[in-house]
Order: structure tokens, then sequence, then C-alpha cells
């Protein structure tokens, strides 16, 4: 156990905290961060994290400072200068989510006195406190290891460990979501008493995703079944991030084709403008992506379409929104691993149709 120093910031811990990879990646961090904020007294968050995801990391309201990361590849000055910031901010303890040598021999150099990250690698050298996971067995979420460093972090602080936080994980201010769909109202004169479907068929560079014909096959079914059932058929939103506006166009003429109205959400001003729009979705449809995870962050529904090798199962990358808002979709035993072909569009399409006859269009969550 520690001993905190009172004369650092009131006697509050000063804590920071690093996921400095993928969007994805760090939404899957909110979890552990309000679990952290959520402790008594409340430690200072910081969090290191690149130019990418910092708009994010400025939303969160369980982060108190946030500090850019310059990268692997950065210059030795850029290096020097982290090394520095890290320094003055005479911080307490530093829990690495995804362990890498270059932090590790940062926080050390730094004099950071607790050091906390999963025993993965040798980078665990530069670390005093490590917690054995195995995250490769896909045993757990991401966001639940993500869980588990902080409740050992807050432990090894000789914090009580708070109760895990509920959903939502990212709670918006009231009227956030009504103000989101009324500036798409504006935006796309779409009827707000019309379930509103968001789908993003991009991939981020990474993950393995349905194809464009899947897509447009998918939003078909969709549609077929909730008119089989007499019911209102939803507005299509075709998202997409920078570099993958193509594809959205792509499937937008594809559905065109098939009498299938789909909107193009307008472009936001950056990643957290758009972050906050995927509040409007009645349910948001994408493979493992940096948006599924934000409209995870957010509780709205997902469904998600996953590979099946065992570093990438529905279960580890599964979406932190409430257990009634997930569905999950990945190719069945025996087919190949990221043989996205061999999933049942069929049977998808009516899990997510009967996911949409009851679904409401108010704000569900604070």
């Amino acid at each position: 156990m520690m001993t905190l120093s009172p004369a650092r910031d009131g006697g509050r811990p000063r804590l920071l905290v690093v996921r400095n990879d993928k969007l994805g990646d760090f939404m899957l961090a909110w979890p552990a961060l309000a679990c952290l904020k959520a402790a008594e007294p409340a430690p200072h968050v910081s969090v290191l994290v690149p130019a990418y995801t910092a708009p994010l990391a400025r939303q969160c309201p369980w982060i108190d400072e946030v500090l850019l990361d310059p990268g692997d590849d950065a210059g030795r000055e850029a290096q020097r200068e982290l090394l520095g910031t890290l320094r003055a901010g005479r911080f307490d303890a530093l829990l690495t989510l995804f362990s890498t040598p270059r932090i590790g021999r940062l926080g050390w150099r730094a004099g950071i006195p607790l050091r906390l990250a999963p025993a993965t690698k040798w980078a665990q050298l530069f670390y005093n406190r490590r917690v054995t996971q195995r995250r490769s067995r896909s045993e757990k979420p991401e966001y639940v290891y993500n869980l588990e460093l902080a409740e050992a972090l807050l432990d090894a602080l000789g914090l009580a460990v708070p109760p895990r936080p509920a959903p939502p994980c990212w709670p918006l201010p009231a009227g956030t979501r009504e103000a989101e769909r009324g500036r798409i109202v504006d935006e796309l004169a779409l009827d707000p008493a019309t379930p509103w479907v968001f789908l993003h068929p991009g991939s981020g560079g990474s993950a393995v995703n349905l194809t464009l014909e899947q897509y447009a096959r998918l939003v078909a079914a969709v549609d077929a079944r909730l008119d089989a059932a007499d019911a209102v058929r939803p507005h299509w939103v075709l998202t997409a991030g920078p570099g993958e506006e193509a594809a959205a166009e792509r499937l937008r003429e594809r559905l065109a084709e098939a009498a299938i109205t789909a909107h193009r959400l307008p472009a936001r001003r950056g990643i957290d403008d758009f972050a906050r729009s995927l509040a409007a979705a009645d349910l948001f449809i994408a493979g493992s992506t940096g948006p599924l995870h934000i409209a995870g962050a957010l509780d709205r529904p997902t469904a998600g379409f996953y590979p099946s090798r065992r570093s990438a199962t529905p279960l580890r990358w599964q979406t932190c929104n409430a257990e009634g808002h997930r569905l999950a979709f990945c190719p069945p035993e025996g087919a190949g691993e990221r043989d996205m072909s061999s999933i049942d569009l069929d049977a998808a399409a009516t899990r997510i149709a009967e996911r949409l006859l009851p679904l409401p269009t108010r704000e569900t969550s604070p």
C-alpha cells in the first residue's frame, strides 16, 4: 500500500492513465476512468493520449487533464519535453492500460512512485506493480480488463474500490440527445418519430468488417422484415471517418439502386462533434471500430459485426453499453476466423428488426 503525500494536490492522489493507441481501445478505457474518479478522495486524473483521440478525451467527464503523446516515432526533443511534462506533473501513480517499453521507461525516469501495468512483455520491468491478465485468451471484455487494472491501482493506493460504474460511461448533459436529433432534422429533414439507424461501413483501417455488398443486403433484409411486420421502416444514416467517405457514398448508391433511401451524416467539425452526433441514433451498426465503441459508451443500442479470431472475439471487444442494448454477430464455429462472408445475414437482420420493433426514439439514459 502506498502512502499518499498530502503536499500533492491537497491529499488527492494525482494519477496518470495511459491508453495511447486506437480510438476503440481508448473508449473502452472510460469505465476504468469512471472507476478511478469515483474513489474517495476523488483523484486528479490525467491521461496521456495521441492527438487523434485528445478531442474526445477533453469531453470525458472522468478526466481532469489531457496530455499529448507525440508517439514512438517522435524525435528526441519531443520525448524530452514529454519526460519534463511527466516530471512536472508530480504524479503519485501511473496506470498503463496497454504496456509498452517507451511509456514504462518514461514513467520510471519521471520518478512516478507507483507504476502499474499488465504483466505482459518485457516492458513490465519498468513497473513496480503488475497484474496478470492474459488478455490474449479473450476470457473477458477489454473494458473489464481495464476496470480490473483501475481497481488494482486504487487498492495499491489504499483507497476503497467503488462499485463498478453502470452505463452510460459517457453521460451527456441533459438535452444533448434531443439537440443532436434536432440538428439532424434540420440537416436531413428526417422524421423524428421514425427510428434512426446509423450504419458505419468503414473499418478504421484495422477491424475486419462486412463488405459494402453485405451491408446492402443487411439493410434490405431489415427493411423487408419490418415491412412484413407492418412496422415503420427506419431512416438509414451512413457515417464515415476520415478517408471512408467514398465507401459510404458507394453504399448509399447501392441502396438507392434497391429503392432504399439512405442519408449521409453531414461532415462534423471534429471527432468530438462527430461522436456527440451518435447520441441521436436509435441503433448503431458497425464492425468492431472506434465509432461502435463511442456508441457503446453513450449507451446507445448497438449491433456489432466481429471476426472470430481469439484476440478479436465479440466477448473481448464487447461494447460497454447495457447488456440489453447489445447485439453481436461473428462467423460460426468451423468457419474461417476472418471469414465475414459466413455470417448469417438473414439471422442478423431478423434480430436487428426485432430490436427495432419496440425501440423508443426518446432519450432513455441520462
